[in-house]
């Protein structure tokens, strides 16, 4: 992310705009008490002027969900969402996810303030969303640190979100950052969290979608950035670590992989085995989506560790299109059968969940 598209992101938030907005944005839950509504505006117009504030109001395991809408602005703080606020919404207050950030700029290699060592990937997030039934709709999450600005830091891995709670929906949010973007996780290794990424924008470089929730990104747009480097591959879309128990990965559905980087810079994917579970089993498919000129169409997987090489794991493409579709080597990008297919869609990774897409 560059000084200057760091300035277009924190430009955008219309301070201009009014709370009013906010209220007409939540005209979709009308029906809902006031008690569980709750504002934030960085002017002071709201009942919070900022995210953390509102989420720490609202009460641990309600009865009835609460919503939190955000006026237009940039929310510059770290978030978390403890695994207590069962579901929680947060709204934003137009329909421009542009015009709502929550953003920080910590990486996994920054000393933590009480000097106790650095914050580690799952502590450089921006936000942190740990409990089930977790609402966002039409916000920007973003992490702006810079590798060019801290060369003297080596744990490059900086997170806009982690999200670990089951039947988490994400509609039309935008996800910026460059290395490890978008933590789609569980709590735990032996939870599923099934999640549900709707016409999201989800951009970054090296592993920017990775984790082992069992997570749908349906219409959304994969993009890969630039990078002033000398090597290849440049990153990696997808770095999925399903634990050995859980039966669905990752599922990109009817979504657009663009690029802002030469032609065939970056891989699809490669699979990530955490040292803390040796036994992972990364799942990823891709299908029916369109995949730009940014994926190197020959050799579009890789390695993250030799001893696990990506043919041991299930990664699998099923009518793809675009020039990163092209299959020259039918062996370097396996596809579903059409029978295997039938059982790789979003009804069945979600299981029974449908989600409250507008």
């Amino acid at each position: 992310m560059s000084a200057t598209r760091r300035g277009v992101l924190l430009t955008g938030a219309g301070a201009a705009l009014s709370l009013a907005l906010a209220g007409r944005a939540h005209a979709g839950t009308a029906g809902r008490s006031r008690a569980r509504l709750l504002t934030v505006a960085r002017d002071g117009s709201g009942d919070f002027t900022g995210v953390q504030a509102a989420v720490d109001a609202t009460p641990d395991h309600p009865r009835e969900p609460w919503t939190i809408v955000l006026a237009p602005g940039t929310y510059r703080e770290t978030v978390r969402v403890p695994e207590s606020k069962t579901g929680l919404t947060l709204l934003g207050g137009t329909g421009d996810p542009r015009d709502t950030v929550i953003v920080h700029d910590n990486a996994a290699g920054t000393p933590k303030p009480d000097g106790s060592g650095t914050h580690g990937t799952s502590g450089s997030a921006t936000v942190t969303v740990r409990p089930d039934g977790f609402t966002a709709r039409r916000i920007t999450f973003a992490n702006d640190w810079l590798r060019a600005e801290h060369p003297e830091i080596s744990g490059t891995q900086a997170v806009a979100i982690k999200v670990m709670g089951d039947r988490s929906l994400f509609d039309r949010c935008r996800f910026l950052g460059h290395q490890d973007t978008l933590y789609a996780d569980t709590r735990h290794v032996g939870l599923t969290a099934r999640q549900y990424f709707h016409r999201c924008h989800v951009e970054g470089d090296v592993d920017f979608v990775f984790g082992r929730a069992t997570a749908v990104l349906h219409g959304c747009e994969l993009r890969t950035l630039d990078r002033d480097v000398d090597f290849r591959p440049y990153g990696f879309v997808f770095a999925p670590s399903t634990a050995a128990g859980t039966r669905f990965g990752f599922l990109a559905h009817r979504c657009r992989l663009t690029t802002t980087a030469p032609a065939g810079a970056y891989k699809l994917a490669r699979p990530w085995v955490p040292s803390s579970d040796p036994t992972a089993r990364p799942r990823l498919v891709v299908r029916d989506s369109l995949l730009g000129a940014g994926i190197d169409a020959a050799e579009p997987y890789a390695n993250m560790r030799e001893q696990y090489p990506w043919q041991d794991f299930l990664f699998r493409e099923y009518a793809n299109r675009g020039p990163g579709a092209v299959v020259t080597d039918p062996a370097a990008r396996p596809r579903l059968t059409d029978a295997e297919a039938a059982g790789h869609t979003p009804a069945a990774y979600l299981d029974g969940w449908r989600p409250d897409v507008r």
